[in-house]
């Protein structure tokens, strides 16, 4: 896995320098079609292209396709998907819109190894047909050639992808398949070398229906086919051991001898017997007693005069059980739809192309969305509208920005989940995405969008009341919708105004407003409220901070006058004594003059040191 499979067989979108195996063999098949000069040559093409996941078949180009389609055999076509849809195509334009609309119905996940990592089998059939008219015979010959090209999801393990539950069980089916694909191709091989092949030895077993992808590829792997793998490789030292699994899936398939033989006009002798086939079950049908039930499955065709002789005779008492009966019913179903669809004139089949394409349109535009080409855009599925206004879907990747296009009708247009009571005229699902997320009014030429449940943001801006969207307006719905508001009538009235005035047109810089611009915007109008409200709390604890250094030193002033005044308080006490006080202390003795020698004496001895005991 991630090793590059994908982007081999199908390159990157709109680019032709980078464009993919099927892509480029297309393009190349209608350049020499294109360049064919005989009258008496002419050349039709059919593209199916389907995907199995977890064993399972389900049809990408068809709209109204179920999730499972049944595979059947046919001992002449071989295994076939019924009920594929098989749609004409005329240049190469056709197949490169098939192949992109097939592309986004894929199904794919994000692992530790690959954000877009394929989780199922893809499988792009082109049937080509070459006519030829010959001028002597007066008759005309076909060639078909049917070639499959098919896109594998890689071999991993769960603890390099870190898969779980539902992606777990995806990885195990992929496993498997190719687990089968690989015996397949050993056992081909095996039967292919010379050296092992010995007289009496009964033919090797190939379990082709041990897995839905061998099945179907049973011609393509060791039939009339003519066969070549591309191996894909990747460098990491954590996938040696699919490295070396590859290698042996390569080296083994090199060992493979198929015969391939020219498929001239097969159609002819098949419709043939499948006419003899239908007839005989009719006949059995007839004899069982089943005409209602016949009449229930719309299979009301003419019966011959021999086929009723033969039902009116056939001995009515021989009742087969009710699975036998089913079992008929079945199979005259499946070979009625192979007769209908080989009868098929190419008309018909440009006709059914037609009507599935314009079934899928109608079911988008059921939820207001569109998927048409535009003849001025590279980006396949964008449709501009000639006056209607829309949004356009933004994506962080530029090859899936400006795909989707959601038309807002005249009156009331909602915008909501799928699950809401009320039904919703643009359908959306993702985080933060509400049942009734907005409103949408287009009254008058002007559209004026009304918040509900969700939150919603213009421009950057969150908005809580009513307000008129313009031209060029930038959405944002939940936390992963991204949209532009288009008018084409403002746009043009816009246009008109700046052709006016041409000296402030040809300074005027006009702006992308793409999936980047939109984030920067709304980063850039958040930040500025965050930072706004951050002034505004820094504001907030100055003029509290103030207020608090006011309050204290307002305290301090009162405890400082509260000081001076005791200590003047206590002066006045001072002063306030009377005098008789101090003459009341005993007065100090009067000294002889011989204690006032000694003492001089004394005091003098003492500063010199001369006292030499604690006595003296």
């Amino acid at each position: 896995t991630g090793s590059g499979k994908s982007y081999t067989m199908m390159g990157k979108a709109h680019d032709k320098t980078e464009g993919g195996i099927i892509p480029r063999m297309c393009e190349e098949l209608f350049d020499r079609c294109d360049a064919n000069v005989d009258p008496d040559l002419s050349f039709h093409a059919e593209v199916s292209y389907f995907e199995i996941y977890c064993e399972r078949v389900r049809d990408l180009l068809n709209p109204k396709s179920k999730g499972n389609l049944k595979v059947r055999e046919h001992p002449k076509l071989g295994p076939y998907v019924e009920d594929l849809a098989k749609l004409a195509v005329m240049s190469y334009a056709d197949i490169d819109r098939l192949i992109d609309e097939g592309n986004k119905s894929r199904t794919v996940a994000a692992t530790n190894m690959n954000e877009t990592s394929s989780r199922s089998h893809a499988v792009f059939t082109l049937v080509f047909t070459q006519k030829r008219f010959d001028q002597m015979t007066k008759l005309t010959t076909e060639k078909v050639s049917k070639i499959s090209l098919v896109d594998l999801a890689g071999s991993e393990r769960a603890d390099s992808t870190g898969a779980t539950g539902a992606r777990l069980k995806e990885g195990a089916n992929i496993n498997k398949s190719l687990t089968t694909l690989g015996k397949v191709i050993h056992a081909l091989a095996e039967a292919s070398d010379p050296k092992k092949k010995k007289k009496g030895d009964m033919k090797n077993f190939v379990p082709y229906r041990d897995s839905v992808l061998t099945w179907l590829l049973r011609e393509n792997l060791g039939g009339n086919s003519r066969t070549a793998m591309v191996a894909a490789l990747s460098p990491a030292d954590i996938n040696y051991e699919e490295t070396l699994s590859t290698l042996r899936y390569a080296d083994r398939a090199k060992a493979i001898m198929c015969k391939a033989i020219i498929n001239e006009d097969p159609n002819a002798k098949l419709i043939r017997e499948l006419k003899s086939e239908v007839s005989q079950l009719r006949d059995l049908i007839r004899a069982e007693g089943l005409e209602a039930q016949l009449r229930s499955f719309g299979l009301t065709g003419s019966l011959g005069a021999e086929a009723t002789a033969a039902a009116g005779t056939r001995a009515r008492s021989s009742s087969s059980t009710d699975v036998e009966k089913r079992e008929a019913l079945e199979k005259l179903q499946e070979s009625e739809k192979l007769i209908a669809e080989l009868n098929q004139t190419w008309e018909e089949k440009l006709k059914k192309t037609e009507l599935m394409k314009s079934e899928r349109e109608n079911m988008l535009s059921a939820i207001g969305l569109s998927m048409s080409v535009h003849e001025d855009s590279a980006a396949v599925g964008i449709g501009q509208p000639s006056s209607m206004p829309h949004l356009v879907n933004l994506n962080e990747d530029p090859l899936m920005s400006e795909c989707l296009l959601y038309y807002i009708k005249e009156g009331v247009c909602r915008v909501g989940r799928r699950s809401s009571p009320v039904k919703q005229d643009i359908q959306l699902s993702g985080l933060n995405i509400q049942d009734e997320h907005c409103i949408l009014h287009n009254t008058a030429g002007a559209v004026l969008i009304e918040p509900k449940d969700g939150t919603v943001y213009v421009n950057g801006q969150a908005i809580t009341e009513t307000m008129e969207l313009v031209t060029g307006a930038r959405i944002i719905l939940g936390s992963n919708h991204v949209f532009r508001f288009n008018h084409p009538e403002q746009a043009r009235l816009m246009r008109e105004a700046r052709e006016k005035e041409a000296s402030e047109a040809e300074g005027d810089a006009t702006v992308l407003a793409d999936w980047s611009f939109a984030q920067r915007e709304l980063i850039k109008i958040q930040g500025e409220e965050v930072q706004r409200e951050m002034e505004e709390k820094v504001t907030v604890l100055e003029e509290q901070m103030k207020r608090e250094k006011e309050e204290a030193e307002a305290v301090l002033v009162q405890q400082k006058e509260e000081f001076e005044l005791k200590i003047k308080q206590l002066q006045e006490q001072v002063l306030a004594e009377p005098s008789g006080l101090v003459a009341d202390k005993p007065a100090e003795p009067e000294l002889t003059e011989q204690q006032l020698s000694r003492a001089k004496a004394a005091l003098q001895q003492w500063k010199n040191h001369q006292y030499t005991s604690l006595k003296e």
